[in-house]
């Protein structure tokens, strides 16, 4: 009965404010959660995460060591798809990208990416972006992960200070740019031996997470896995 009220009211609320996808811009079915399901489909995935040694992994090398890395899908802009990307980090919809990074991790199921990870961690916002945006998108999408995997959600590092938007950046000058931003939290002790898995939302150049990912090597005996919503087409 509750079931059938909930669906009556989701309905009636459809009929007043209709959910649309935010890629194509199709309003959505009752059955359909956030992305219709041709765009849905059509989600240009990586699959980094079927390849040894893949293309971002590779950009890593060198540069902070890491057990494994993917992203869902990939990231173009102009592309429709850009669109969740903007839409759950400005417009208020970070739970898009939780339940994104869930069905991630079906998706990838049969890779075997996930496996052996103990906890997962989000590249953290400064307070001051956080009190502006309100929320850590980056955050929702670890959760998303932490929750399809069972296993524990960790604040393992915190923003130190604030960075200029790395938007319209280049790669030196992203690097430059977050320097001694980040650093472990307290509760680092409690990651010693661990294999965390540090998410964010896209991948660019790879600065950020390779400052986030440094900090955690520095924990005795601790493993660190890469995770990003999207990527960039990386060189």
């Amino acid at each position: 009965m509750l079931k059938t009220i909930k669906q009556w009211l989701n309905a009636a609320t459809d009929v007043v404010m209709p959910r649309v996808c935010p890629v194509c811009g199709k309003a959505l079915d009752s059955d359909e959660q956030w992305l219709c399901r041709k765009c849905l489909a059509s989600l240009p995935r990586t699959h980094y995460e079927d390849v040894d040694f893949n293309t971002m992994e590779q950009h890593f090398a060198g540069k902070v060591r890491i057990e494994r890395a993917t992203a869902y899908f990939f990231y173009e802009k102009g592309s429709p798809y850009a669109s969740i990307l903007h839409d759950i980090k400005y417009h208020s919809t970070p739970k898009m990208g939780r339940w994104l990074t869930a069905r991630a991790v079906r998706d990838m199921e049969a890779s075997h990416f996930f496996d052996g990870i103990d906890m997962v961690t989000a590249v953290p916002l400064h307070r001051s972006k956080l009190a502006h945006r309100g929320y850590n998108q980056s955050e929702y999408l670890a959760r998303g992960i932490a929750d399809a995997l069972s296993i524990p959600y960790l604040e393992t590092l915190k923003a130190i200070r604030p960075h200029s938007t790395q938007t319209h950046k280049g790669a030196l000058e992203r690097w430059q740019n977050i320097q001694g931003n980040y650093a472990l939290n307290k509760n680092a002790d409690l990651l010693a031996g661990k294999h965390i898995l540090l998410v964010d939302d896209v991948i660019t150049t790879g600065s950020t997470l390779i400052a986030c990912a440094t900090q955690l090597k520095a924990i005795p005996e601790v493993k660190v896995s890469l995770f990003t919503l999207a990527a960039a087409r990386l060189e």
